[in-house]
């Protein structure tokens, strides 16, 4: 191997030495810090504040305290300040219950609302005794491996709101205790920052869940055409991989086994023992380490089999052989690293795409280890730098399986321009076989093109409140405008605007805001739906309906049906004098002639609107009669 291969390896090595180091940096972390005490719930920089500072711990070796136990003098003197700047408290493998007291001070003059989050979706249980007043608690057993219902607030991690009074302190307990190693970060938000985060945070579990399966359906079309195994052990990692995220942060247990309690700690090692054995058997087919490496391939092998055998092991004694396991899948990343670098050195093609896949993977890995430290800051990146390391690494996989790909097709190309001096016959055999390879391209090009089309009704649809949306109402209404000049027909348009909506939307918050607008547009369309008929968002608060061959009466008595039904929905508005929801709709009918345009008559429909607004609104106002 030349010098400059080497230079090129160095960077890798010193990843894999930071990766190896990281026990050692968590050791150094955890020197004390600060002391733990009250918690002023009113100083929540960004909106969030870490409580691992605030924390006193109390360790329960036999898992039999109560809370009235921990409250008396001889247990809660017990209790030590953890002074640690980390995220989380890592409390090791252990059989223990442990108790954390928190202190919460309100000092201003108001009530608050917070939220307490243990972001952790894989403690087994979490208990949590909530203040109530007068030394009552509300207790609240929850996690990984009970049912999703037993959750106050439904969430991947474990979410608890409180209600602080004014001027007051709350203590509040919470006991952990779980199959696997105890990593436990608690952290108080202000509810709105919360909900921003939750918001942010599932969009980004919804981006690497999409991306895994953009890539687990193209190449399954791939594996479909071509018949290569090395696809089926891809399409076979994937699905692990992503299994074993899905597990690892609580979406699984959320969506999946959510009303069961399943042991998302059993389902979680099973699956990443799969994803393991299933990612050695794929680096073995694209590295060819049975013929570049044979010693090599016979221990890839072992290995194998050795996470195929942990799978009844973890059903029955997952807690006597988690720490065992977790270092053996901490060390598997750099052992195939390690082949990747011997491969690379033989100059096999395919190991330069794992080095930097799994390079990749180990820097992911190492930024979430870190940001869990305290040594990073929190934010998107670093919480979720593993799972953006896993899809980086996915995707990277997925190249190397193309450049493989087009090696086989410059490699075939080769040996056709061979055979084509000595055997005609078996080109034009090989040339058939490319035609048939082009014709299945086109047809799943063809699918891919159907599903674009769906994509596309996709877009036209609101999605609030599932109905048509703006700019299909106007693809409806240039097309139903020009039908009526052809036909000589009558066409009616009704605007519709939810009153005092602004003052709604203060009130009650956005949230009940959205949830009155799919009321509304639940009403429209049952009320709305003859043939031709369209009921669509307009924007905003602002609906419309579009009759075609309806004259005015029977359009503006369609908007008076409207105007009741929404009426009788009796929904809440403290902000309205009639003390509920209610609409106004203008209503425009129109016989449109060969030099009129829609715009009129959306103009005239809108000055309906403003007329049934000025008259009280809670009602349906017709435009007058014009040619549009």
């Amino acid at each position: 191997m030349s010098s400059f291969r080497c230079r090129r390896l160095w960077p890798l090595v010193f990843v894999l030495a930071a990766w190896l180091a990281l026990p050692v940096r968590a050791a150094w972390l955890a020197l004390p810090v600060r002391a733990a005490g009250p918690v002023d719930v009113t100083a929540l920089p960004a909106g969030s504040l870490t409580l691992t500072p605030f924390v006193a711990l109390l360790e329960d070796p036999s898992a039999s305290l109560t809370l009235q136990d921990v409250q008396a003098p001889a247990q809660a003197q017990r209790f030590q300040a953890q002074e640690t700047q980390a995220a989380a408290l890592a409390l090791g493998f252990t059989r223990s219950a442990y108790w954390m007291r928190l202190t919460l001070r309100n000092p201003g003059e108001v009530p608050l609302e917070r939220m307490l989050v243990v972001d952790n979706p894989r403690i087994s249980h979490v208990h949590a005794y909530l203040p109530e007043g007068r030394g009552v608690y509300r207790s609240i057993l929850t996690g990984s491996d009970t049912s999703f219902e037993t959750r106050v607030y439904r969430n991947r991690s474990f979410v608890f709101p409180l209600t602080l009074p004014a001027g007051a302190e709350a203590v509040v307990y919470l006991r952990v205790q779980s199959t696997i190693g105890l990593l436990v970060p608690v952290q108080l938000w202000s509810p709105e920052a919360f909900h921003a985060h939750e918001r942010s945070d599932y969009s980004r579990q919804a981006w690497y869940f999409g991306i895994a399966t953009a890539m687990f359906l193209f190449n399954l079309m791939l594996f479909a055409a071509l018949r290569d195994r090395v696809y089926g052990l891809y399409l076979a990692f994937l699905a692990f991989a992503v299994a074993t995220v899905g597990t690892k942060n609580g979406l699984a247990g959320e969506f999946l086994w959510a009303g069961n309690g399943l042991g998302s700690n059993v389902a979680y090692w099973s699956c990443a023992s799969l994803a393991l054995a299933t990612l050695l058997l794929f680096t073995r087919r694209m590295l060819d380490t049975p013929r570049i490496l044979p010693r090599t391939d016979r221990a890839l092998l072992g290995l194998v089999l050795f996470y195929l055998c942990t799978l009844p092991v973890y059903m029955l004694a997952l807690q006597s052989v988690a720490r065992a396991a977790i270092l053996l899948n901490f060390l598997t990343v750099p052992v195939i690293l390690g082949v990747a670098i011997a491969a690379a050195v033989k100059r096999q093609r395919s190991a330069y795409f794992f080095l930097v896949a799994f390079a990749l993977l180990m820097l992911g890995g190492a930024v979430t280890t870190l940001r869990a430290m305290g040594v990073l800051p929190t934010n998107a990146f670093t919480v979720d730098g593993l799972q953006l390391g896993s899809a980086l690494d996915m995707l990277l996989l997925a190249f190397a399986l193309a450049d493989r790909y087009n090696t086989l097709r410059r490699e075939k190309g080769k040996a056709q321009k061979a055979l084509l001096e000595t055997q005609q016959q078996l080109v034009e055999t090989l040339r058939s076989s490319e035609r048939e390879l082009e014709l299945r391209v086109d047809q799943r090009t063809e699918e891919l093109q159907v599903l674009n089309r769906r994509l596309a009704a996709l877009s036209l649809t609101d999605d609030l409140t599932g109905i048509a949306n703006r700019r299909r109402f106007e693809e409806v209404l240039a097309q139903e405008w020009r039908r009526a000049q052809r036909q000589g027909q009558p066409l009616a348009l009704a605007m519709v605007d939810v009153d005092w909506f602004k003052d709604y939307n203060d009130h009650y918050g956005h949230p009940a805001g959205d949830e009155c607008l799919r009321h509304i547009a639940r009403a429209l369309a049952d009320l709305v739906g003859r043939s031709g008929d369209l009921v669509a968002r307009h924007g905003g608060e602002e609906f419309v309906f579009l009759a075609p061959v309806t004259d005015a009466a029977g359009a503006l008595g369609m908007a008076s049906r409207v105007v009741q039904a929404v009426h009788a929905l009796a929904l809440p508005h403290a902000q309205s004098p009639l003390g509920r929801v209610t609409i106004s709709i203008g209503v425009a009918c129109v016989l449109p002639g060969p030099h009129d345009v829609p715009e009129a008559l959306l103009r005239s429909a809108d000055a309906a609107l403003y007329q049934a607004k000025a008259q009280g609104r809670n009602r349906a106002e017709l435009a007058p009669a014009s040619g549009a």
